[in-house]
């Protein structure tokens, strides 16, 4: 019998922050590198810390930051205080309120601010703000409140919060029986040949790499959840197209995945690759103009636009619109003058 640590009188006073399954496939590699895929925000160095503080389990068993994972393992990251997440704090932070009355609010989120709190993220986000700003706000199925639904860190633009119960079981149904309206404007990268076209496939955890989601087909169809995006050409400006994109489901990174699977990554998204010069010339000064671009544009070009649902105690159909913020704009006016200057030349 090998020598297993005793860690059940402990167990009680440790907090699990992560939970991962290890894959069946799953080659042989250290933990602290097969961790930086799953943990966001996580360096290699906070991995191999918590590893030497003995809050990494494998199997119950805590391992050094050598351990090399195998097929089906189990990995827990425990820690003796509860996660961030659970620990919300209102902080006095100024919200883009769109709409508000008695039963919920529509904000304009700005890029860079997280919705709720997560890993890396403990501060500063948008359910901080909202439970300064509103008392007693209804939680969700996740135990988050007031949110009905989110958008990504780095998308901008329209989201409605529930301020009661009532609001929030009314405008969930909706939401879950597909009966809102969202459009989202983005830029994505290549030429969209088609005016207007549905993407559908379903959209799942992406099996190598756990802080992206990915298309999945066939025989692997049922990994994923159903999920539609229509999406309409509004310009098209050389080696990137402007589109508008409908979402009838609401999956993560929706857009993002789907756009991605027919070959056109949004712009500056650098999660799925769309960081890189994925379409264009080889010209110096074509990667000097990406490069500005990426600077003006420091985030995936995404912004949700247009927000419409059924107003949960009046019945009336509310609908708001949010114009495109001045950092895609800026980068849509580069583009527009390099597709117009190369036509020219």
């Amino acid at each position: 019998m090998p020598n297993i640590p005793d860690i059940s009188e402990q167990e009680d006073e440790l907090y699990e922050h992560h939970a991962i399954n290890v894959d069946k496939g799953q080659q042989p590699l250290r933990i602290d590198k097969y961790l930086m895929n799953f943990i966001e925000n996580a360096t290699r160095n906070k991995i191999q810390a918590a590893a030497k503080d003995g809050s990494i389990f494998v199997n119950n068993v805590p391992v050094k930051s050598n351990y090399k994972v195998k097929p089906n393992d189990f990995i827990s990251v425990k820690f003796e205080h509860p996660p961030h997440e659970n620990l919300l704090i209102a902080e006095d932070i100024p919200i883009d309120i769109v709409y508000e009355d008695d039963d919920l609010l529509v904000v304009n989120k700005p890029a860079g601010m997280v919705v709720h709190p997560g890993h890396g993220n403990y501060s500063g986000t948008l359910i901080n703000a909202l439970i300064h700003h509103v008392d007693n706000l209804p939680n969700n199925s996740s135990d988050r409140p007031g949110l009905v639904h989110r958008i990504d860190k780095d998308t901008s633009g329209l989201l409605v919060v529930a301020k009661t119960e009532q609001a929030m079981t009314h405008l969930s149904k909706q939401f879950f029986n597909k009966t809102t309206e969202r459009e989202y404007v983005a830029i994505v990268w290549g030429n969209v040949v088609d005016d207007e076209g549905t993407i559908e496939g379903n959209i799942g955890r992406h099996p190598k790499n756990r802080l992206q989601n990915t298309v999945f087909y066939g025989d692997e169809e049922d990994q994923g959840k159903p999920a539609v995006t229509h999406y309409k050409v509004i310009e098209r400006l050389g080696y990137v197209t402007l589109v508008s994109c409908k979402l009838e489901t609401g999956r993560t990174h929706q857009i993002r995945v789907h756009m991605k699977h027919i070959g056109h990554t949004l712009f500056n998204d650098e999660r799925y690759g769309g960081n890189a010069i994925l379409k264009g010339t080889t010209f110096t000064k074509y990667k000097q103009f990406v490069d500005n671009c990426f600077k003006i544009l420091p985030r995936q070009a995404l912004h949700a636009k247009t927000l419409g649902f059924v107003h949960p105690t009046t019945g009336e159909y509310k609908r708001f619109e949010n114009p495109v913020p001045e950092d895609m704009t800026a980068c849509i006016e580069k583009w527009r003058s390099y597709a117009t200057h190369s036509k020219e030349q």
